[in-house]
């Protein structure tokens, strides 16, 4: 993928837009506004104002001609978003790393109707950071270790980690209790999420989800578990703690959907990433980094 031509603002990347080939447009203007029509006003004056520009870094003009197959690079106007209140605090950093406590609640990337409130856009703004880019994600209702890079020059080395599943990662959850379940135990299935579903089911096949599962106390109808996954399926440990008749306290996908209201912070999902540990690929060195978070579930 080319570089963008305009650099991060206000935390967020530009918009690229790629022309099909096919338009009845003209002008590259007259495309922006047919496809963008409740946004036509702010487009005229973006274009106005020398903010929207092709893949040179050149300012698209109100008379740019439409050239099919061609980028167009723009910064859109980011949505109100209500404030999660929450903190990220800050594990480590140094010239390439910033290793973080993420909260509960609070999106990894921009996505969806998460954009201005995810931790990469926050740290962005607020470190001034604006080469800031992810290892790796947790899901959003999943709280504990995250970690980005901070220099362009490291980013490949890091991303290599987790795609070669040369991390170390361990997650704490609190979840429902069986006292016949044979603990530990390696659940291994083959999870996929259907096109259109919010929800990734487990189907017949090879494997290609792996968990360990251990348990480390008992309290009541509830007990607190370790998890080591060799793999980074989405849903994976919600999927196979489900799986196992021990569902996580707090999931509102399994084993029943339901809905939970966006600013509902009341039912955080009891799942952390405890810890994260690797050989770093430019030191040699081992390095480990563990969240100082606990679940509230026990507490």
């Amino acid at each position: 993928m080319p570089s963008a031509p305009l650099p991060v603002r206000d935390g967020l990347n530009p918009t690229r837009l790629r022309l099909p080939a096919g338009s009845d447009s003209a002008t590259v203007l007259d495309h922006l506004l047919a496809r963008f029509p409740d946004d036509r006003e702010r487009l005229r004056e973006k274009v106005a104002a020398a903010e929207v520009v092709d893949g040179s870094g050149t300012a698209i003009t109100a008379e740019t001609p439409y050239r099919a197959h061609s980028f167009v690079y723009l910064y859109r106007d980011p949505p109100t978003e209500p404030r999660v209140p929450f903190e990220i605090d800050v594990l480590h950093r140094d010239e390439d790393l910033l290793v973080v406590d993420k909260p509960h609640f609070l999106a990894s990337t921009p996505r969806g109707r998460h954009v201005v409130e995810s931790a990469l856009v926050r740290l962005r703004r607020d470190l001034e950071l604006p080469d800031l880019t992810p290892v790796h994600r947790l899901d959003r209702v999943t709280a504990g270790v995250l970690v980005f890079t901070i220099r362009p020059q490291a980013r490949r080395a890091y991303q290599e980690l987790f795609a070669h599943r040369e991390v170390t990662k361990e997650y704490e959850a609190v979840a429902g209790l069986d006292a016949n379940l044979p603990l530990p135990t390696t659940v291994r299935s083959r999870i996929v999420k259907p096109d259109g579903e919010l929800r990734c089911v487990e189907v017949a096949g090879e494997p290609n989800a792996e968990t360990r599962v251990e348990l480390i106390e008992a309290r009541g109808e509830v007990a607190r578990y370790r998890l080591l996954p060799r793999t980074g399926k989405m849903h994976q440990l919600r999927v196979h703690l489900n799986s196992l008749g021990i569902p996580i306290v707090g999931d509102n996908f399994y084993p029943t959907l339901y809905d939970v209201a966006p600013e509902d912070y009341s039912t955080p999902l009891q799942l952390l990433a405890r810890s994260l540990s690797f050989v770093d690929p430019l030191s040699g060195a081992t390095r480990t980094f563990t969240s100082r978070r606990r679940l509230a579930a026990w507490i």
